[in-house]
C-alpha cells in the first residue's frame, strides 16, 4: 500500500482558489487510481474526484465539475487538486485516497490524514 500525506488546505473567501497536494510513498504509485474525498461536519464522506493511473481518465462529482481539476505527476508521486470558484459548501476536510487498479468508488486502499478547507462567505 501507499502512504499519503496531504497539504495545501486553509481558509479562503468565496470565489477564491486553493490547491491541495498529496504526496505518496511507494514504488507502484503509477498503478494506483488517486483521488479526493471530503467530509463536512455532520455529513458522510463523499467522493470528489479521481484520476486513473495513466492520467487519461478523470471523474468528478457533479458539485465540483468545471471548478475543480485533478492532476498527477507519476515521476514525483504526487497528485494535485486545483479548486477554483470555491463556495462555502465546499468547506470540509479533504482526504487524499488511493486504490490499486480499481475505481475509488469501488473501494479505497489507503487514506491520507486529511486537510481542512474552509470557505468563508
Amino acid at each position: 500500500q501507499v502512504q499519503l500525506v496531504e497539504s495545501g488546505g486553509g481558509l479562503v473567501q468565496a470565489g477564491g482558489s486553493l490547491r491541495l497536494s498529496c504526496a505518496a510513498s511507494g514504488r507502484t504509485f503509477s498503478s494506483y487510481v488517486m483521488g479526493w474525498f471530503r467530509q463536512a461536519p455532520g455529513k458522510e464522506r463523499e467522493f470528489v474526484t479521481q484520476i486513473g493511473w495513466s492520467s487519461g481518465s478523470t471523474r468528478y462529482a457533479d458539485s465540483v465539475k468545471g471548478r475543480f481539476t485533478i492532476s498527477r505527476d507519476n515521476a514525483k508521486n504526487t497528485v494535485h487538486l486545483q479548486m477554483n470558484t470555491l463556495k462555502p459548501e465546499d468547506s470540509a476536510v479533504y482526504y487524499c485516497a488511493a486504490s490499486f487498479l480499481k475505481s475509488l468508488q469501488i473501494g479505497v486502499d489507503s487514506w491520507g490524514q486529511g486537510t481542512q478547507v474552509t470557505v468563508s462567505s
